[in-house]
């Protein structure tokens, strides 16, 4: 018997990442084939490995007519593939997931439906327009914007009623005949408020208010362009005391995340939630290198050792990743106490229930050589397993001062395989480079030795760096962290 494979027919939100559901994820995780729309965000798909096929269609420019996109679920299922559909907002409102549920029922093939938010209410609340309001709407109505090609009769007016918010998806082609037919043939008021969401909910979000005898205009001077939502009804007013998505410290402003994918997560989050455009950019790659025999050698006499160092978070991954594969646990560090040259490292080492003794005042080299010299190093044992071509600062130091140092090199930053042509193209526009490291602005510079945005430091170390680069960063953090990073980038005067 032939197996059909399986459909999912996924609502992948208005835009927002974040606004997606985890069962479309793990429809997702499971897919041995992602077909995406153009509304579907692109991140959402990134981190599969699986086959991805992109039949967007934008206005009149279709990458694949809608009868070619159903034969193609049909073929791809018909392989025996699990195929993960991916519809901007929900794919049962006006997002053709009706037709194509028919057709996979037509086919004799299996699926599912997962909903997802739609933009005809998620993009209005981005906005700060709730659709209804004990003052304002008691009731919704959502239209489409214009109908299939072959309907003579054009869109399908409501009759107005003050009562009702109406929403129109799909409408700015026709936003002048929908505003005239509105006020010429279903008595809406003149002077009713409109408001136009363009991308809503991504940091790119545009919104332009007027009135129904207006917008048309306002839209040409403001240049909204699809995809648009389109909001007419007495709750527009309630923007100017609720807007709150675009009127975040760093909304829409482009920022490049130079750290490696694994660590970026954090920087990333962080920056989203203040409003930026995050480009990730990613100009180092972590490649260990653990020389097994060395290390084990090290740590079958750990109880030697008075100290162990972590510089970083990718020391911690990787030297307890070793520990852990070679049939050992944290148990092993019982006797030897542990420092950390920052915050983000000692919270890494909490992750395997483990507290630094000791975090310097400032997060670098130099002040944690300041706090161990307090600590009575001399003829004691110090183990540092670190990155290859990482300074030798602090072993050189501790070595002066008396200690016995072992450093054990367990992985190296490299430079990334390739960058995407999208992303070059996206750090042409970008206002911020961020960087986290000296390894990040070294490998960054070495690709790109001169941009027009702005540069961000996380700190002292990798702002000399910077320099040596012929660039002085703009922007440098008062405390060497990213949430150092992130608030001066937010203080910077704009």
């Amino acid at each position: 018997m032939t197996n059909k494979g399986f459909v999912y027919l996924i609502g992948a939100g208005p835009g927002d990442p974040e606004l997606i559901t985890a069962k479309a994820q793990n429809a997702m995780e499971n897919a041995d084939c992602i077909i995406y729309d153009y509304l579907a965000n692109q991140i959402l798909i990134e981190k599969y490995d699986c086959e991805k096929i992109y039949v967007g269609k934008k206005g009149s420019d279709h990458t694949l007519t809608q009868e070619k996109i159903g034969g193609l679920i049909i073929e791809k299922a018909l392989e025996g593939k699990i195929v993960a559909r991916l519809k901007g907002g929900d794919p049962f409102i006006f997002g053709r997931g009706g037709e194509e549920a028919e057709e996979l029922v037509d086919a004799g093939i299996p699926f599912s439906i997962i909903p997802g938010i739609s933009s005809f209410y998620s993009a209005p609340a981005y906005a700060g327009i709730p659709l209804t309001h004990r003052d304002y709407a008691n009731s919704i109505e959502v239209i489409t914007g214009h109908r299939k090609a072959d309907t003579k009769d054009g869109v399908n007016f409501p009759e107005y009623n003050p009562d009702k918010t109406y929403t129109f998806l799909m409408g700015m082609k026709n936003l002048s005949y929908i505003a005239e037919s509105l006020i010429n043939h279903k008595n809406f008021p003149e002077d009713t408020p409109v408001a136009l969401i363009s991308w809503g909910t991504r940091p790119n979000q545009r919104v332009a208010t007027g009135l129904l005898k207006n917008i048309a205009s306002i839209a040409k001077e403001e240049g909204i362009t699809p995809p648009t939502i389109i909001v007419v009804g007495k709750v527009v007013a309630l923007r100017s005391k609720l807007r709150w998505f675009d009127n975040q410290p760093l909304f829409g402003k482009k920022i490049v995340v130079t750290r490696t994918r694994s660590q970026a997560s954090k920087l990333l989050k962080k920056l989203t939630g203040l409003g930026a455009d995050v480009i990730e950019l990613p100009t180092i790659a972590i490649e260990p290198i653990i020389d097994s025999g060395k290390l084990n050698n090290a740590i079958n006499k750990i109880n030697e050792f008075s100290w162990i160092i972590f510089t970083s978070q990718n020391a911690v991954n990787l030297f307890f990743s070793h520990i852990y594969s070679n049939r050992k646990d944290v148990r092993i560090l019982g006797n030897i106490k542990v420092a950390v040259i920052g915050p983000a490292t000692g919270d890494e080492l909490l992750k395997y229930g483990i507290k630094p003794d000791l975090v310097p005042k400032e997060y670098v080299a130099e002040s944690l050589i300041a706090e161990l010299k307090k600590q009575d190093i001399k003829n004691r044992k110090i183990i540092i397993p670190c990155a290859k071509g990482a300074r030798d600062t602090l072993e050189n130091s501790l070595k002066d001062s008396g200690a016995e140092v072992e450093r054990i090199n367990i992985y190296k930053s490299v430079k990334p395989d390739n960058i995407s042509d999208d992303v070059i193209e996206q750090l042409e526009h970008a206002d911020i480079v961020t960087f986290t490291s000296s390894s990040t602005a070294r490998n960054f510079f070495s690709l790109f030795p001169s941009v027009t945005a702005k540069i961000a430091s996380i700190g002292p170390k990798t702002t000399e760096t910077i320099i040596e680069f012929g660039t002085k960063p703009e922007i440098i953090a008062k405390e060497y962290t990213i949430e150092g990073l992130i608030n001066a980038i937010v203080e910077y005067n704009w």
